[in-house]
C-alpha cells in the first residue's frame, strides 16, 4: 500500500535541508519536515491495512440510486500536529484563505472525479473528504495519511502554502482512490505507478479547471507552490510531465524504463509513465481526460487490487482499455502506443 504519499520527496528535503546557500531557518524546516514525514508513515501504513483488510473482509457495498455528493469538511491545525484539528465551521466563506482554498477546490476536485469520471468521492460511496490546514511550523508538505488530506503552509521561500496548488490537492486526494481501487504498493514499480497515477489525475484535474486542451496545458506538477528561493534558483515546479529530467524541476525523474532499478524512489520512477501518459495524450490531441484520461481510469478502477502491479503489466491494461473504450478510433491506440514505446514500454 501507499507508504509515503507526500508531494514532496523525502530526499529533496534531505537536500535542501543541507544546502549551505540557503539561509538557517529555511535548512532547519526542510530538517523539521523530513523529521515529521518519517514519523507520519508509520501512521498512515497502519490505516491503509485496514482499506484493504476491509475491502477483502467485508461484502462490497452497491452505489446508492440517488448518491448524494461527498461533504468536505476544513480542520485548522493552527500550526500544531494533532489531526484533524480544530474544525472550520463555514470554510466555503471563511475570512481563511487557506481554508476557502481548500475547500473550494476539493469541491471542485470531486464535482471532476463525479462527472468526468462518474465517481462519489473517493472510494465511490460518498465517502467525506476531510482536510486538515496550517499543519505545523513552516511544514513543507502535503500528504494523505490513509483517512485525509494535510497541508502544510510552506517555509514562504522554497516553498507557499500547498492548498494553493490544486494539482497537489488533487494528487493527494487520488492517492484515497489508489488505496481504494487498486491498492498499490509504494516500492519498486508499483511505487512509481502509485505516485504517477496521483500527478496525472492531478495534472488532469489542473488541466480541467483552466479548460486547457493538451497543447494548451504546461504539464508541471506544483508550479503554484514554488516560493521566491526556489523560482530565484530555476526552479518552477516539483515536477514536469512532459519532460521529466528537466533542470527546472526541482525533483527530476527518471524518462526511459531501462534507467529504472529496484529500490527507486517513486516519485524518481513515476517519471516513466508520468512521460508515457503525457506523450500518449499529446500525440491524440484534445483534452486530456476526454479520452486518454479514461483509458487510464480504466486501468486503475477496473481490476481487483494488484498491490504490486508492474509498469508493463499496466501499460497492458491501458492497451485492454483502449480497444474496449475505442474500439473504432485507431487514432487512440497509436497514440497510446506511442506513449509506451517512448519511455521502453
Amino acid at each position: 500500500m501507499c507508504g509515503h504519499c507526500f508531494i514532496i520527496p523525502k530526499d529533496v528535503l534531505e537536500r535542501l535541508s543541507h544546502n549551505e546557500s540557503l539561509e538557517a531557518p529555511t535548512r532547519a524546516a526542510m530538517e523539521r519536515t523530513a523529521m515529521l514525514d518519517t514519523e507520519i508513515r508509520k501512521l498512515r501504513i497502519q490505516n491503509q491495512r485496514l482499506t484493504s483488510l476491509g475491502m477483502q473482509l467485508l461484502p462490497g457495498l452497491e452505489k446508492p440510486m440517488a448518491a448524494t455528493p461527498p461533504k468536505v469538511l476544513v480542520y485548522d491545525c493552527q500550526h500544531g500536529t494533532t489531526l484533524p484539528g480544530v474544525p472550520v465551521p463555514t470554510p466555503g466563506t471563511s475570512g481563511d484563505t487557506t481554508a476557502r482554498t481548500a475547500f473550494t477546490e476539493t469541491t471542485e476536485l470531486a464535482k471532476f472525479y463525479s462527472k468526468v469520471f462518474g465517481r462519489n468521492s473517493i472510494d465511490d460511496q460518498s465517502m467525506s473528504l476531510v482536510s486538515s490546514i496550517h499543519y505545523g511550523v513552516d511544514y513543507n508538505n502535503a500528504f494523505w495519511n490513509g483517512v485525509q488530506m494535510t497541508y502544510g503552509d510552506g517555509d514562504g521561500r522554497i516553498f507557499l502554502d500547498f492548498t494553493r496548488g490544486n494539482d497537489v490537492i488533487a494528487h493527494e486526494i487520488t492517492h484515497g482512490v489508489t488505496q481504494h481501487t487498486i491498492q498499490l504498493a509504494y516500492t519498486n514499480q508499483a511505487g512509481g505507478l502509485n505516485e504517477s497515477l496521483s500527478d496525472v489525475f492531478g495534472s488532469m484535474f489542473r488541466q480541467w479547471q483552466a479548460g486547457q486542451t493538451v497543447a494548451q496545458a504546461d504539464w508541471l506538477i506544483g508550479a503554484d507552490i514554488m516560493g521566491p528561493v526556489a523560482k530565484a534558483g530555476g526552479y518552477t515546479c516539483l515536477r514536469d510531465m512532459a519532460n521529466p529530467a528537466a533542470k527546472h524541476a526541482l525533483a527530476p525523474q527518471i524518462t526511459h524504463f531501462g534507467q529504472y532499478q529496484n529500490g527507486m524512489d517513486p516519485h524518481h520512477s513515476s517519471g516513466v509513465p508520468n512521460l508515457a501518459f503525457t506523450t500518449a495524450a499529446k500525440a491524440l490531441g484534445g483534452k486530456s481526460w476526454e479520452r486518454m484520461g479514461q483509458i487510464w481510469y480504466r486501468a486503475m478502477t477496473g481490476y481487483r487490487p494488484s498491490p504490486n502491479l508492474r509498469m508493463a503489466a499496466f501499460a497492458r491494461r491501458t492497451r485492454k482499455a483502449a480497444a474496449s473504450l475505442y474500439p473504432k478510433d485507431a487514432k487512440v491506440m497509436a497514440a497510446l502506443d506511442l506513449g509506451w514505446k517512448k519511455v521502453g514500454l
